[in-house]
């Protein structure tokens, strides 16, 4: 079963334009751009047969193929990166059993929460969609509280049915609890963890739905998917102690670099 791992990325996002070139320090001190920690963090997940940046921007594809990485260019008109991965896979001559969506404001997702994801996908044969969860601790949860507080979009959070269908994704924070939690305490909210796995006729579909208001009002690609009543499989990951977090605000920079030198990470 071949997978096609996509990271899409764009120059021109709303609330970070040129994000994708925004270099990160490491533990080291090196500098390294969003979209060569984002490769390499791709590059590091296990029983994947090709991986490719997409983009629409000329500045991308250079710092890109500069770096050794496969750049697919796909149209301007792209809406988010599901979109730039139907284009991709059908640049590619579409012949990929699973595409997965690795998005490119990630770098410190864990090979094995795309990894497991995979898995997720294959153990479920009728599931069109696919994607990680991740249980917040207080630390997490608290984070996302102040951010919210702060007037800042910050992760997003998931709540699914017992047979882990996604019920509902968004940037604010669900379910409410008025309990206060320490940073070690387990909580009973769910971080969305921005990665996708697709079999290729839910990428064939997507394109062709127009957005729905759920899609417009949340800013997340994945509601279309809920509004056309095409269910979602939410896999829940284990952090094994890692940190993780998206890049989504210019505070984050500061946040990242934090956490890489936690980790060690260059």
């Amino acid at each position: 079963m071949a997978v096609l791992l996509v990271i899409p990325a764009r120059f021109a996002s709303t609330r970070y334009p040129g994000k994708p070139l925004v270099e990160l320090t490491g533990a080291s001190g090196d500098k390294k751009s969003l979209i060569l920690r984002s490769w390499e963090a791709g590059m590091s997940v296990s029983g994947v047969d090709k991986v490719v940046i997409a983009t629409d921007d000329d500045r991308i594809r250079e710092a890109s193929e500069a770096f050794g990485a496969e750049v697919v260019m796909t149209s301007d008109t792209c809406a988010n990166g599901t979109e730039r991965c139907a284009e991709a896979l059908e640049a590619l001559g579409g012949k990929y059993d699973i595409v997965v969506n690795l998005q490119g404001d990630a770098p410190l997702t864990p090979s094995w929460f795309v990894e497991d994801l995979i898995a997720g996908l294959r153990a479920h044969p009728t599931a069109e969609v696919a994607t990680p969860v991740l249980r917040c601790d207080g630390r997490a949860l608290n984070g996302f509280l102040a951010d919210r507080r702060a007037g800042r979009v910050g992760g997003t959070t998931v709540v699914f049915g017992a047979d882990k269908k996604a019920l509902y994704f968004s940037k604010e924070v669900i379910p409410f609890t008025s309990k206060v939690f320490s940073d070690e305490d387990e909580t009973p909210v769910f971080h969305h963890v921005g990665v996708y796995a697709y079999r290729p006729s839910a990428l064939a579909a997507y394109p062709k739905w127009s957005a729905g208001p759920l899609e417009a009002l949340e800013g997340l690609e994945q509601l279309r998917f809920l509004e056309r009543e095409r269910p979602v499989l939410c896999v829940e990951v284990e952090a094994r102690g890692r940190q993780f977090w998206e890049l989504n605000n210019p505070e984050d920079v500061l946040r990242l670099e934090g956490m890489m030198k936690d980790m060690g990470a260059n």
